[in-house]
């Protein structure tokens, strides 16, 4: 159901439903039995706030089991500093419940809400608010359903019964900079760890991370719009310089203390932790120049760590979702490199070949390890561009469970499995269980104004996965060349060929603008190989900026492109890619935008940056031929620089350096600086008029009527 509004556009639609996200469900989970899943969903665009909702798999009903505005009684929400901070880090931009946790027994499920803490009694609906120090972050049932820990802004961790009977300290405060029970920005922000507290199987003891930030230099993000504020202070790791100190302790409830020992100057990152009945905690920790890892075995009742694995990579080693865990037999399961293929290993087994490049573990259900794979290197070009399936492996073997699909969660035979489709808006999401009709979750999203239209293609020698998208009713005898828009990320992490509608909305409005959109995943960007995402090591500029020279050659024998008028636009890796693009090729790109780009290395953070660059104490001549700013003075074409003033991840500066860096040289150039703004641009009215403006730059500079 689409609920327009007068005078309503795309852009303002995008911005207003939250990307098309507002009203569709998500952050699934299926009881141990596989009888009920739990999923988010606000009641759509009007009521854009998610609630908790059951769906019965034998009956097909669904029932609301929380609603925020219920539980609140109809008042505003209202959210912390730090978990603002956390919702940036996980780039959660939805109202509402945004996140649950359940016990072993799928019984009780308990959520943060305007910082308070709510639990609910899954089988009969039961809603209620637990005594609780607030505001508080990221509550967390025991297994056994008796108590719920739970961390504060100031640096606490604490554990309330789950019967009302009470709330206690179990760790901190320790004073400024230091805190328990939370995850690090490292962690949060490039290591996909977004806790710091985990149950025993018992529901005895915690394990908790201890935070102790001191060390991390201080930086201050400024609100130039507003003088009368104060900067607020960040502890930010850039490249180069002291991360937070991590520690892992075993917390009792008894009282007990005991300190999880291992080398930390050798592997400082605390990368994963994994406790489950299937044996003793398990923890993965990480050399600072990510070129070895160590997967641990911890010994509870003293601390100490065995070694279990040890892994090396001349380039770098990946952290991947949902590993390393156990199996409920006690095997170890794990992705890894092997024999240049990215595969799934059970035990010393690899179950998987070059036909599938592992992406991650979504789940355990007994003996069956449910996983996501895109097309390895013996697959790749027999399969759609972007394609994406969820598999599981188990005692039969390896069984495809989804073509094009997105994810997957599953338990007690039950599987949701989320699907889309790039020929149809949004996603499906279906529930499966063997001997039953399939169910469907139905979404309450907005059907978007426009229709995306990509066309796959693997493109020049080295068959760089593209999506081409046309303007609508465009017709090639009438219409002619098209100027050309390259809409890339292009960089670690940032898939945007994919085979889904919603993900090209945008890429599509910019073509019906006039445009021949290319949006390229070259060299670096996952699901392709190891070799693939490893070839930009200490060469990302280069690399990528190539890989989109090539691809747009290479399509030009096909489509209709007018080489002489070619633009480029992105954000966040692909702004640092636009403005490297139109700075190292001007003779191909003639106009360029790049949003938050990260202009100089060093100003970004350890975790991510040394990965590719290296320490720049050791390896300076590696941040010089990658940096932007370096390049100013060769800018002859027009650029815009875009960055939100309030971002924490990729700071003002870098834009700042790089206009600097452009006005000393006599270089024009546009900047677009956002107030108020961080790394997201959640705001309706800025995420509408960014994309009108981008447009009105792009045509005016490439001479577009």
């Amino acid at each position: 159901m689409t609920t327009e509004k007068p005078h309503d556009t795309f852009p303002r639609q995008y911005a207003r439903t939250n990307r098309f996200t507002t009203g569709a469900p998500r952050s699934f989970t299926v009881t141990p039995d596989g009888a009920r899943v739990l999923f988010l969903r606000s009641r759509g665009v009007e009521a854009p706030a998610n609630l908790l909702w059951s769906l019965d798999v034998a009956s097909g009903a669904e029932t609301v089991l929380a609603d925020p505005a219920v539980l609140l009684g109809g008042g505003a929400e209202e959210l912390s500093d730090a978990e603002r901070a956390r919702r940036e880090r996980s780039r959660e931009t939805s109202a509402g419940i945004v996140g649950y946790a359940l016990d072993a027994a799928g019984r009780t499920a308990v959520f943060a809400l305007s910082g308070r803490l709510f639990a609910v009694a899954v089988e009969t609906g039961e809603a209620r608010e637990l005594p609780a120090a607030t505001p508080l972050l990221d509550p967390r049932p025991s297994p056994d359903g008796k108590h719920v820990g739970y961390a504060t802004p100031s640096g606490e961790l604490r554990v309330t019964a789950l019967d009302g009977s009470g709330d206690r300290l179990l760790a901190g405060p320790e004073g400024e900079g230091v805190s328990w029970g939370q995850a690090e920005f490292i962690a949060q922000e490039e290591m996909g760890r977004d806790r710091g507290h985990w149950w025993a199987p018992d529901g005895g003891a915690l394990l908790a991370a201890r935070v102790d930030d001191t060390p991390v230099r201080r930086w201050w993000i400024a609100d130039p719009a507003n003088p009368d504020r104060p900067p607020v202070e960040i502890a930010y790791p850039a490249a180069g310089t002291p991360n937070a100190e991590v520690g892992l302790w075993l917390l009792g409830l008894d009282g007990a203390r005991t300190e999880i020992r291992w080398d930390h100057a050798a592997h400082p990152y605390l990368a994963r932790v994994h406790w489950s009945a299937g044996g003793s905690p398990l923890i993965q920790v990480q050399a600072r120049d990510q070129r070895e890892q160590l997967v641990l075995e911890v010994d509870p009742s003293t601390g100490e760590t065995t070694v279990l694995l040890t892994e090396q990579d001349e380039d770098w080693l990946e952290l991947f979702a949902g590993v390393p865990v156990r199996r409920a037999d006690g095997q170890l399961v794990r992705i890894a490199d092997h024999d240049g293929a990215r595969v799934l290993m059970v035990g010393e087994q690899a179950v998987t070949d070059a036909e599938l490049h592992v992406r991650s573990v979504l789940g355990l259900d007994g003996e069956q390890v449910l996983f996501s794979a895109s097309c390895g290197a013996a697959e790749f070009e027999r399969r759609p561009a972007g394609w994406l399936g969820v598999f599981t492996h188990g005692p039969e073997g390896v069984r495809e469970l989804g073509d094009g699909a997105l994810g997957a969660v599953r338990g007690g035979g039950t599987t949701v499995l989320t699907t889309a489709d790039p020929r149809r808006p949004g996603t499906t999401v279906t529930v499966l269980r063997d001997g039953a009709e399939p169910l469907v979750i139905a979404s309450f999203a907005d059907t978007p104004l426009l229709a995306a239209r990509p066309v796959f293609r693997f493109a020049g020698e080295r068959r760089i996965p593209c999506a081409v998208l046309l303007p609508t009713g465009y017709d090639p005898d009438v219409d002619g060349e098209l100027p050309v828009l390259m809409d890339p990320y292009g960089g670690p992490h940032g898939q945007r060929v994919v085979q889904a509608h919603n993900p090209h909305l945008t890429s599509q409005w910019f073509a019906d603008q006039g445009f021949a959109v290319i949006v390229a995943d070259g060299r670096g960007t996952p699901g392709h190989s190891p070799a693939w995402e490893k070839s930009i090591n200490r060469r990302t500029a280069e690399i990528t900026v190539a890989d989109q020279v090539d691809a747009l050659h290479a399509l030009a024998e096909e489509f209709p492109l007018d080489l002489g008028r070619v633009a480029i636009r992105g954000w966040s890796y692909g702004g640092y890619l636009a403005a490297a693009a139109v700075l190292r090729e001007p003779d191909v790109f003639h106009a360029a935008v790049a949003g938050a780009p990260v202009t100089e290395h060093d100003l970004y953070d350890t975790h991510y940056t040394e990965r590719y660059y290296g320490d720049p104490a050791v390896e300076p001549e590696a941040y010089e031929a990658n940096s932007v700013v370096a390049l100013a003075p060769s800018l002859r074409r027009p650029l815009m620089i875009v960055h939100g003033l309030a971002d924490d991840n990729v700071v003002v500066a870098h834009s700042l350096r790089l206009s600097t860096a452009l006005l000393a040289a006599g270089r024009p150039h546009t900047v677009l600086p956002l107030s108020g703004v961080t790394h997201m641009t959640p705001q309706e009215d800025v995420a509408e008029n960014l994309l009108l403006l981008q447009v009105q730059f792009l045509k005016d500079a490439l001479g577009i009527a």
